[in-house]
């Protein structure tokens, strides 16, 4: 920060000026990039949009068989503030287009959340869903988000899938960079008001963008209210949402008096540290900000001053980390690691042209199960809360 130029005092004494010095720069987060085909079914490269109309300014009327429009617009009704929209060619197969689309969104690297609701726009709408085709352009997107780095896929359950088809869809995806979502919205569309089914990534993804923007990527984005929405496809009973989240799937609830709910917030992955879907996207937005931060670094003398300059601002993002709840730990030393020296950079890598530095978290993970334990005593009855997580 410069200091400014002192002018104009003539006689001596103290003077005081409030300085107050600029936020520390920030990832915007919760901005997710829909994917899907627009009315005419041409290829479009991604369109920023921070208000639902903008959509049918730049992308025609909603398609009548298609989830794109209601995906935009349930994001914008539960919160959301920025998304990029990608029309895909319906002209193409279904993987030739989805790829292209992924493909369109190279350049585009403040998008942290990928949608792609029109994959289930033939291959989930029968009787009998054929669950492989849907897979198999969810395994794309996930793919995807593992190579570029930094992004979470919301996917979507098929529709018409029991239990075992629902645990079977979550276990061909097993994946920490998504999460699934089931069962799908009611809501009332079109001038006569007709009720249709939609899948939830679109609301999902609003949710995701209303909480990261009221606390961070670290708050888990559950038992958060999905607004827009009439009903649910079916209503769980709560044998089954065990079942499904012990599965990997995250399931919306209508609870009596508290609207309809997300509830659950774990990844695909069956590796318990990656589970929690605010521990991941804590990990990516870190290496999102490591990212940007680490490439202004390049071509800089290789020596112990370009070695403290990592070691402090890396400290200090992820002191703020901490300062925040993000990270577990009574203390900041408790929290984190930074290690950048001699000692992971030793000749043989600083000749290579290599810096290497070590960094080491400890991420929070959501209370999930709150048990409330009631003593039956001589004296009467006491309640104690319990705080367990899995």
């Amino acid at each position: 920060m410069t200091t400014p130029l002192i002018t104009g005092y003539q006689a001596p004494g103290v003077y005081r000026q409030d300085v107050f010095p600029p936020p520390a720069p920030g990832l915007l987060t919760g901005v997710p990039a829909f994917l899907g085909y627009a009315a005419d079914g041409l290829p479009r490269p991604p369109q920023p949009l921070t208000l639902w109309p903008q959509f049918q300014a730049q992308f025609g009327a909603p398609r009548p068989d298609g989830f794109l429009a209601s995906a935009v617009r349930g994001f914008f009704e539960n919160g959301g503030l920025l998304c990029y929209v990608v029309g895909l060619d319906d002209r193409a197969t279904a993987q030739a287009g989805l790829q292209a689309g992924l493909a369109a969104l190279e350049a585009v690297d403040s998008a942290d959340l990928i949608c792609a609701p029109d994959i289930m726009m033939s291959a989930s709408l029968a009787s009998s869903p054929d669950v492989n085709a849907v897979t198999d352009l969810q395994a794309a997107v996930l793919a995807d988000c593992q190579r570029t780095g930094g992004r979470f896929a919301i996917l979507d359950a098929v529709l018409n899938g029991d239990l075992k088809t629902i645990k079977g869809q979550a276990s061909t995806l097993a994946s920490p960079d998504g999460a699934l979502y089931h069962p799908w919205l009611l809501e009332v569309s079109g001038s006569g008001g007709t009720p249709s089914y939609l899948p939830p990534c679109g609301h999902v993804a609003g949710i995701y963008s209303r909480s990261d923007q009221q606390l961070g990527v670290h708050k888990a984005p559950a038992n958060e209210t999905v607004d827009g929405v009439l009903d649910l496809r079916v209503n769980l009973a709560d044998g089954d949402i065990g079942q499904l989240y012990a599965s990997g799937v995250n399931c919306l609830r209508a609870l009596p008096g508290r609207g309809i709910r997300v509830w659950g917030a774990r990844t695909l992955s069956s590796d318990s540290d990656w589970q929690p879907i605010s521990a991941r996207r804590v990990f990516l937005t870190m290496g999102r900000w490591l990212d940007r931060f680490l490439a202004q670094l390049a071509y800089e003398p290789n020596d112990v001053r370009l070695w403290v300059r990592i070691m402090r601002e890396l400290t200090a993002y992820l002191d703020r980390l901490f300062q925040r709840g993000a990270l577990r730990g009574r203390t900041p030393q408790e929290a984190f690691f930074v290690k950048c020296d001699s000692e992971t950079n030793p000749p043989e890598v600083t000749e290579a042209g290599m810096v290497v530095t070590t960094v080491g978290v400890a991420l929070t993970a959501p209370a999930e199960f709150i048990v409330v334990r009631v003593i039956h005593g001589p004296s009467g009855v006491s309640i104690q809360p319990v705080s367990a997580t899995t």
